[in-house]
């Protein structure tokens, strides 16, 4: 094993060991275990910079650990590819997962599981990067998996609150759905092609009929779906709010809800190839985007407005995808996650103050008492609203202005619509909890965050403000773009541009849309010159829609929940109970019955036995001269 080999298993290695460190011997190390986890992750960051610099500077490379399965022609070895695709992702991962566990280390301080969270924390990182590095469609689906358990354990890590248990369960579950269109699609792969390695299949799936690669590629995106909280298997993730709120960043921001565009991503040739496939890619993305930001305009909850952001964000990088824009999808990915992870994170540092609350309508004023968390909060605002100079104008504007050029006007209109939606809603927030009238608890003591929490704050809202600059000069000729689109110059080119309008003029629009928001925001609800009351009485049917996140829960509850529980009730009470249970206990009672008849016969008396043989004999002799 040459030395590039060893760095590339090491970076997995360490959040390996943390996690079973901390999972077995973790009441020997507590509180040790958070440092501690934390070093392991920024070794594995460190790692990852090294091989970034490695690719950058040279070239692409696989590496191979051992061989896993050797069963005549089905062969797959535990083994990754080290591409610039992968090792943007692995700097992205373990630098936001960093910044997460060292904010963790203040925020979980006095929880009685602190070491158990840990564990899960590195078990969750390491899935993460396994599934990035993996180079095979199987060892993809492992990790795949192992992330949406980590998920569901992280999700429910508070075990003793019900809701906790159920969102758990709900994200487990509407996971499961995606997962089995996605373990379905490698089977077709195997079965088509005859290997799961990328390499091969990329190179041959063009041989295939087209409905057979628009098939593969409709089951990988199910998949996705799941994986990215898209439309229709998007519900999981506000419910997910349940977890601790670094729980909430990490999967929002850099691991869980990226691995269904980092899949796309990966296997942009097969999309490529299918652009029925790819449209209903760019079709869910827009509709995701939008409900995603319609839901987030009336909520209450800050960590759910931000949890439907994610959502809407999201939809954005599917609809690139969806295009055949890759580099941008993956730009508005890394950006995405620097301020994401820095809104949730803000999030978190707001209910530490405030004694866990999470109804901006319980806040207001907040800026002076924690004023590193409200100017922090608002950077990651103006990034998420795309407003220059932060990281969000560069990535979000990329994708707009491919979608206009691409002639995707109706998607560019959407984009548009949901950039509006998206500053309205985060500075709706802003305002509520950090300028006007406060409405806290007089018996609440707001304070800043320590230190430990409050410098991730620090660092990850200097990245929002210069990350966005390596995506210039705009937009398709950046350093960004230059660096990654080696990766995809292979992929077949389905959707030209159609126009070539400048960049300036697309991202004027954009900008504009998000100060629109912005203002209507602060027209709301800073200088109040509309009573809300009355507006939302007047358009009571659009708050309402908006409010009740247009009702799909209540609709999957009808249409699919409760029917499938009334048949499982079926199952149990008449088929279980009256059927199975029935013939079972009906046959034994028989016996039962039959035998306790039949018992009688033998009481144990000689008297009785002579009577019963001589009778019998009697029998038998006048059936004998009778007949």
């Amino acid at each position: 094993m040459n030395s590039k080999d060893l760095i590339v298993w090491l970076i997995p290695f360490f959040p390996l060991l943390g996690a079973i460190l901390w999972g077995v011997f973790g009441k020997y190390f507590k509180n040790y275990s958070g440092y501690l986890g934390s070093i392991f992750i920024i070794i594995s960051f460190i790692l990852s910079v090294i091989i970034f610099f490695i690719v950058a500077y040279g070239h692409g490379f696989t590496s191979i650990l051992y061989q896993w399965i050797d069963a005549s022609y089905f062969k797959v070895n535990v083994s990754t590819t080290i591409d610039r695709l992968s090792v943007v992702m692995l700097v992205m991962v373990t630098g936001i997962s960093a910044l997460v566990h060292i904010y963790s280390i203040g925020y979980m301080k006095d929880d009685k599981g602190f070491a158990r969270y840990f564990s899960y924390l590195n078990l969750f990182v390491f899935s993460m990067i396994m599934l990035i590095m993996a180079n095979n469609f199987l060892l993809l689906y492992v990790f795949w998996e192992a992330v949406g358990l980590c998920s569901y354990v992280l999700i429910g890590f508070w075990y003793e609150k019900k809701s906790a248990v159920d969102a758990g369960k709900k994200a487990f579950i509407v996971n499961r759905i995606g997962d089995f269109g996605f373990a379905l699609g490698v089977m077709l792969i195997f079965i088509t092609i005859g290997t799961l390695n990328y390499s091969t299949v990329f190179s041959d799936i063009h041989t295939l009929p087209p409905y057979l690669i628009t098939t593969i590629a409709l089951l990988l995106l199910a998949g996705a779906v799941g994986k990215s909280a898209q439309f229709p298997l998007y519900v999981w993730l506000p419910d997910a709010m349940e977890g601790p709120t670094p729980v909430s960043a990490l999967i929002h921001a850099a691991t869980m809800v990226t691995a269904g565009v980092y899949l796309i991503a990966r296997c942009h040739i097969i999309f490529s190839y299918s652009p029925d496939a790819s449209n209903v890619v760019l079709i869910i993305g827009g509709v995701t985007a939008f409900i995603g930001a319609f839901s987030a305009l009336t909520q209450f909850d800050i960590k759910r407005i931000i949890a439907y952001s994610t959502i809407s964000q999201i939809g954005y990088m599917f609809m690139a995808v969806g295009i055949g824009s890759y580099a941008a999808g993956m730009f508005h990915l890394l950006s995405h996650a620097i301020f994401k992870g820095l809104l949730f994170l803000t999030a978190g540092s707001v209910m530490h103050g405030m004694s866990g609350e999470l109804d901006l309508r319980k806040m207001g004023g907040l800026y002076s008492k924690m004023k590193i968390t409200a100017i922090t909060f608002i950077v990651g605002g103006l990034a998420l609203s795309g407003i220059p100079p932060f990281s969000g104008f560069f990535s979000k504007d990329a994708i707009l202005a491919d979608l206009f050029n691409k002639g995707d006007y109706l998607f560019w209109i959407i984009g548009v619509l949901v950039a509006f939606m998206t500053a309205f809603y985060i500075f709706r927030l802003i305002f509520n909890v950090f300028f006007g009238e406060s409405h806290v608890d007089k018996n609440l003591h707001v304070h800043e965050s320590p230190k430990i929490m409050t410098i991730p704050l620090i660092i990850l809202a200097c990245l929002a403000g210069i990350f966005g600059f390596i995506g210039l000069p705009p937009f398709n000729h950046s350093i960004f773009y230059k660096f990654i689109n080696k990766d995809f110059a292979n992929s077949f080119n389905f959707a030209p541009a159609v126009n070539n309008y400048p960049w300036y003029l697309l991202s004027a629009i954009s900008v504009i849309a998000g100060l629109g928001g912005i203002y209507i925001a602060y027209v709301f609800y800073i200088k109040k010159s509309f009573d809300l009351e009355k507006l939302k009485s007047k358009f009571k049917p659009i708050y309402d829609l908006s409010y009740n996140k247009l009702y799909v829960d209540e609709i999957y509850d009808f249409v699919i929940v409760n029917p499938m529980k009334n048949f499982a009730i079926f199952l149990w009470r008449i088929v279980d109970i009256l059927v199975i249970d029935g013939a079972v206990n009906g046959i034994a009672q028989y016996v039962s019955i039959t035998s306790s008849k039949v018992r009688k016969l033998q009481n144990g008396m000689l008297m009785s036995y002579i009577v019963t043989l001589t009778v019998g004999v009697i029998a038998l002799l006048a059936y004998y001269f009778v007949r």
